[in-house]
């Protein structure tokens, strides 16, 4: 089922990438220089349909870093509790095994022999034969 839905996605998304790679083709050229718009030093030419494939791909992992820096807080607290939680469970059995150390052993009455649970061996409660 994932297979199909990511296909779903996948392929039509492909189409309208390629026809639009297609009818884009046509050279611009980007200037990095404000100072000399007749002659820049600092120019790249390429494909339009490149020229906003980039910028789109530049502005997702812009995006991405400015939320993973913004989640700094929670990265670090989520991991003060973890710890927390370990030092706690290390704590917990340590104090479960000093509690089952000090803990008396459950001493049994001792069993006269020849008699059972309900009196003589052989015998229920009514004292009948078994």
């Amino acid at each position: 089922m994932r297979k199909f839905l990511t296909a779903l996605i996948v392929i039509p998304l492909g189409l309208i990438l390629v026809t639009f790679a297609v009818a884009n083709r046509q050279f611009v050229t980007v200037s990095f220089d404000p100072f000399m718009t007749d002659d820049p030093s600092l120019s790249v030419t390429l494909p339009l349909f490149l020229l906003l494939t980039l910028v789109t791909a530049f502005g997702v992992l812009a995006g991405g870093c400015a939320v993973w820096l913004g989640q700094r807080h929670w990265r670090r607290a989520a991991r003060r509790n973890d710890a927390d939680a370990r030092a706690a469970r290390g704590e917990l059995a340590d104090l479960r095994a000093r509690m089952a150390a000090a803990r008396p052993e459950a001493q049994r009455l001792p069993v006269p022999s020849g008699v059972g649970l309900y009196g003589p061996i052989g015998r229920d409660k009514q004292r009948a034969t078994l």
